[in-house]
């Protein structure tokens, strides 16, 4: 059985940081595509950031506009796990992250932001930025 378990939300003052990550268990996914989505009260599930494997130990990433520059995702094929460093957060960081998965390795930029070509997720863990 699959399972990715996230850890590391919590209450953060605005312009601090967080360090959430992801353990899959189950299966491996190192040549395959890891990522974060979040999802605020009343408001679609978004992509944050993700992972595509390109060859050897390399991968591409990839990030929402909103967060690029504050947000850094990274792998660890032998852990099996996805990170992501949040700096400079804001109170609009606010929202239910998820790691997510997918086992279509081939996946092309424009559908790694698409939360329909992940097939597993994790439960969520909870960021809340505020004073």
């Amino acid at each position: 059985q699959v399972e990715l378990v996230e850890s590391g939300g919590e209450l953060v003052q605005p312009g601090g940081s967080l360090r959430l990550s992801c353990t899959a268990s189950g299966r491996t996914f190192s040549n395959y595509p890891m990522g974060w989505f979040r999802q605020a009260p009343g408001k679609e599930r978004e992509f944050v950031a993700s992972t595509r494997w390109i060859g050897g130990s390399a991968f591409q990433k990839y990030y929402a506009d909103s967060v690029k520059g504050r947000f850094t995702v990274s792998r660890d094929s032998a852990k099996n796990t996805v990170s992501l460093q949040m700096n400079s957060l804001k109170p609009e960081d606010t929202a239910t992250y998820y790691c997510a998965a997918s086992t279509t390795r081939g996946l092309i930029a424009s559908e790694i932001p698409k939360t329909g070509n992940y097939d597993y997720w994790g439960q969520g863990t909870q960021v809340t930025v505020s004073s």
